[in-house]
This record gives structure tokens, sequence and C-alpha cells, in this order.
């Protein structure tokens, strides 16, 4: 798996590089005959998720479709894109491969891995009520009874844990609890606009090398980039503010590693773990 969040700017130059690595890489995968996918973590075109912004601001980049990235994209929907009234924009131009307009989650099968794509605004954001955020817990743990696996990825727009501007978004702690409780390896996140990877940790935000939560925010796909406070947020184990780039997953049957790729070509934080 290969993608960033936090994208299309029109007047950045930030998307267009990070598309050309996922580009790169998609074609040495088909090369080597890797099964892939592109994973997106919200907020695809700014400000406001507009139809002429997805034409624009993400056509001409991650959604050019010389490239590669729109056949193997499964987007997670951000919080810019609800600045347009119900994500319609985002849910139009994406079809299918975003999930029921009136959800935006949904789960699928990538080699041995499962991975679990969730809606970060449910949780929070007006347009929603306590109805849609109910449905979505309850479809959450019904899918780690129907869809049991050894290893599993989720993704989503806004992090429970980040040193970015935006810090921890403690609306996202009930979703994190569930994935917590379903044994799930990794949580990608965006929504601040540079790189930290967590270690791994309960959703509480204590340390637990066992059964926790590794979560890495990747919010440098090609938008304006920001700073990180000081100090950082507990248990932070690397960080990178100030280069765009995309995250790199490799997943085995019991095991993964990820490498941050910055647009210069630079390889960061090379990790990984076992699957509980």
């Amino acid at each position: 798996m290969i993608g960033a969040g936090d994208i299309g700017m029109c007047n950045s130059r930030g998307d267009d590089s990070t598309a050309a690595i996922v580009d790169s890489v998609l074609k040495a995968d088909s090369a080597a005959n890797v099964e892939d996918a592109v994973f997106t973590l919200g907020d695809h075109a700014y400000e406001s998720g507009t139809t002429r912004e997805f034409a624009l601001c993400w056509g001409g980049s991650w959604g050019d479709t010389a490239k590669r990235i729109m056949k193997k994209i499964r987007p997670a929907v951000g919080n810019h894109e609800y600045v347009s009234a119900g994500a319609a924009p985002y849910f139009k131009y994406f079809g299918a491969r975003a999930g029921d307009p009136q959800k935006g989650y949904y789960a699928y099968d990538l080699g041995e891995w499962r991975v679990i794509v969730l809606n970060s605004e449910i949780p929070i954001n007006s347009q929603f009520n306590l109805e849609d955020r109910t449905a979505q817990e309850d479809w959450l743990r019904a899918e780690f009874k129907t869809n049991p696996k050894k290893c599993t990825v989720s993704y989503i727009h806004r992090p429970l844990f980040s040193s970015g501007g935006h810090g921890a978004q403690t609306g996202m702690h009930p979703l994190y609890s569930i994935l917590f409780e379903g044994g799930v390896e990794l949580v990608l996140a965006g929504h601040d606009h540079s790189y930290e990877r967590f270690a791994p940790m309960n959703p509480a935000g204590m340390v637990d090398t066992v059964g926790g939560l590794t979560q890495i925010v990747v919010g440098t796909g090609g938008t304006g980039l920001r700073g990180l406070t000081t100090p950082l947020a507990r248990n932070s184990a690397y960080s990178i503010q100030g280069h765009h780039g995309v995250l790199k997953l490799t997943l085995g049957g019991g095991a993964w590693r990820s490498a941050f790729i910055d647009v210069g070509g630079r390889v960061w934080d090379r990790s990984g773990g076992t699957c509980h």
C-alpha cells in the first residue's frame, strides 16, 4: 500500500511530486506482479472539495488518468470534503470505491490483510447525528466478527494522537477503542500536515507493546505543510516536518514494514512490526 492525506491544492506543486512517487511505485509493483492499493487519508481537493476543485486541484495530479493511481485508489473522506454539503462532489468523483455516500466507511481485502476505512467526520460533524455515530461503531464491531483476519490495518482522516497544530482529536476515541479491541495493527491518519509515527499504544495513550495500535500520521500529500508542537505528544516515536511525501507499506503474512518517502527521494523512518 502507498499513499498520504491532505493532497490536492491548485497553487502547490507538492501534490504533483507525491503523485509521481506513487505512480513509480505502482509501476514497479506491476512489473513485479505485486498486489497493491493506494490509500488516501482525506482532504483530497482544497479548500472545499467542490466539483471544480476536484477537477482542477486533484485531477491534475493524483487524479491524472495518465497515472495508475486512480485505478488503485481506495479513499477515506476528510473534513474539507464536507465543506461541500454531504461531501457530494467527493462521492460523485470516486463513485462506489468511496463507499455508501451516506456512510463513507467500508472495508476490503488486500492479500492476507483486512483493510478498514473509517469516516472521522461522523463522530464530530454536525451534518451527522447520534444514530449515524452508533451505526458506524456497530458496523465496525460487526466487521471484526464477520471478516476475522490475523492482520488488519485501518485508515481515517483525523488522528487520535498528534503533535500537529490540530492536536489530539478526542472525538476519535470510541472508534480507536473498537479498533484496539479488534486487534488492529496499524492506524493511518492525516489532518495535520506533517509526518509522525507513534509507539504502539492503547486508546488511553499508554504504551502497549503486546496489543497496542501503531498510529502513523501522513498529512504530507501536497497541500501546505505545517510544523509540530514542542514538546511532542507523549510516545511520539518519529516525526518529520517540512517535507511532502508518502508512506509505503509492505504487508506480509504476519508482519508489516513501513517507510516514508519524500519528494526528493529520501527514505525516512523505516519501521515495522508483527501482527497481533
